[in-house]
């Protein structure tokens, strides 16, 4: 397959790409190689994640039609894909709120916390886990509410605490997540299944590990919550200093037997991209799946390089691609009393900041979605930045250095048309960022 011309149609070949991304991490495409056999005894399905809904129905298009198949998983609101013709549904799909948990993911944790109970070691239970895990998965701690970890979970998004950092305090104020899971299990086989949308891949810091064991501490946990300022109810917090809500840890016999496969990885879909590429004729450079920090300045980063290879000092030829994944943070800045809340995510606001420092380079074009197809908590997957962005924005009275300071990527991009909109893609393998130079 060959993608549109770039020289003709750069926006629809950068799209091209983030839809060959996409697909790579499809788990229809990705499941087969990592089923077990059946067991003795039952199999039991369990999970949560943004890509949950796929996952299943990749499970129930595989699993032999004769051999016994039941369970529960949770995804997020309007993530449940159309179901192919013929396909019975043996796995109950419920929804439920993301990134701020709601009662609906609280009632589904109860239930699959309550499907373990009775569990032998003649069963298996297959744990299907993808990114948004954490916030559908909600079973909290003792001397928690559901409002506190609502709050909790806010307070995080919005203080540019890293995936790795709020995952650490989630699995510490639950009582599902960080290999609670796994553990309520035993004595029967688990065998996981999971995609990524943590740079580095780590099972543990995926939807917070609920089935994996957790090499982080309460201590731990406690410092990251200091360091963002971030309260929890005196109970919680003493509970946490006398280690009283520590996760299971590596070696912890709960584990012994268990199997985690990654089927898809951030990595594996920038090559999918990068070979799109290539295939038209552009030279493709994958930056890394791991890129972390503030949006708006990796956004300036990449601008940099761009800039640099436009010119021909970057040490790459044009034409090529620059390609990179990873998970991004935004620290939304505070407002004046009545100002309305600016409206955006990580992609839209690395955009901005892409833009910002093109300042309208000739022959240079970005793309920056969400694989997920949601782009925070807005209907759109990302932006698409270009030559000019700036000038189109000018001419409405829009600025951008207004709408960084408001975390407002949409009110600069929506005027414009230069917001990306996919819908649910129905898997997520996080950040996907494309610059094309000609």
């Amino acid at each position: 397959m060959r993608p549109p011309d770039p020289a003709t149609q750069p926006r629809a070949f950068l799209e091209a790409l983030y839809q060959a991304a996409v697909a790579r991490a499809l788990p229809l495409h990705n499941t087969a190689a990592f089923l077990p056999a059946p067991p003795r005894g039952r199999t039991l399905v369990l999970g949560a994640g943004k890509a949950g809904g796929s996952m299943v129905q990749a499970v129930e298009a595989l699993w032999p039609p004769q051999a016994p198949l039941s369970g529960l998983v949770v995804t997020r609101y309007h993530h449940i894909p159309p179901r192919p013709a013929g396909l019975p549904q043996r796995i109950e799909l419920v929804e439920a709120s993301h990134p701020v948990p709601d009662a609906a993911g609280l009632a589904a944790s109860e239930r699959i916390m309550s499907l373990t109970q009775g569990l032998t070691a003649d069963d298996l239970v297959l744990c299907l886990i993808s990114g948004g895990g954490s916030a559908l998965l909600t079973l909290p701690a003792e001397g928690l509410t559901l409002a506190d970890k609502q709050r909790i979970n806010r307070e995080l998004l919005n203080s540019g605490a890293n995936i790795g950092e709020m995952n650490c305090v989630r699995k510490h104020l639950s009582r599902i997540k960080g290999g609670r899971l796994a553990a309520a299990c035993a004595p029967a086989r688990v065998v996981t299944l999971t995609i990524s949308d943590v740079p580095g891949d780590d099972p543990s810091t995926i939807a917070s590990g609920p089935t994996v064991p957790d090499a982080t501490t309460c201590v731990d946990a406690l410092a990251i919550l200091a360091r963002y300022g971030i309260a929890v109810p005196a109970a919680v917090e003493q509970a946490l200093r006398s280690g009283a809500q520590e996760t299971p840890k590596p070696g912890d016999a709960a584990f012994a037997g268990q199997e985690v496969h990654l089927i898809a990885t951030p990595q594996q879909s920038l090559e999918a991209a990068a070979a799109l590429a290539r295939a038209a004729g552009i030279e493709a450079h994958i930056l890394s799946d791991e890129i972390e920090g503030e949006s708006r300045e990796v956004g300036k980063v990449h601008a940099a390089m761009a800039r640099a290879v436009a010119r021909g000092q970057g040490g790459w030829k044009t034409p090529c691609v620059i390609l990179s994944g990873g998970e991004t943070t935004v620290t939304v800045r505070p407002q004046p009393e009545g100002t309305p809340r600016g409206r955006g995510g990580r992609a839209g606001e690395f955009c901005l900041g892409l833009a910002q420092a093109l300042q309208g380079q000739a022959g240079v074009w970005g793309l920056a979605a969400d694989t997920d197809g949601i782009d925070g908590v807005e209907s759109n997957a990302g932006a698409f930045v270009s030559p000019d962005t700036l000038a189109l924005a000018g001419a409405r009275g829009v600025k951008v250095e207004h709408c960084l300071d408001r975390n407002d990527a949409v009110g600069f991009f929506e005027p414009i048309g230069g917001l990306v909109v996919t819908g649910p893609t129905h898997t997520n393998v996080n950040d996907f960022r494309a610059i094309l130079v000609m």
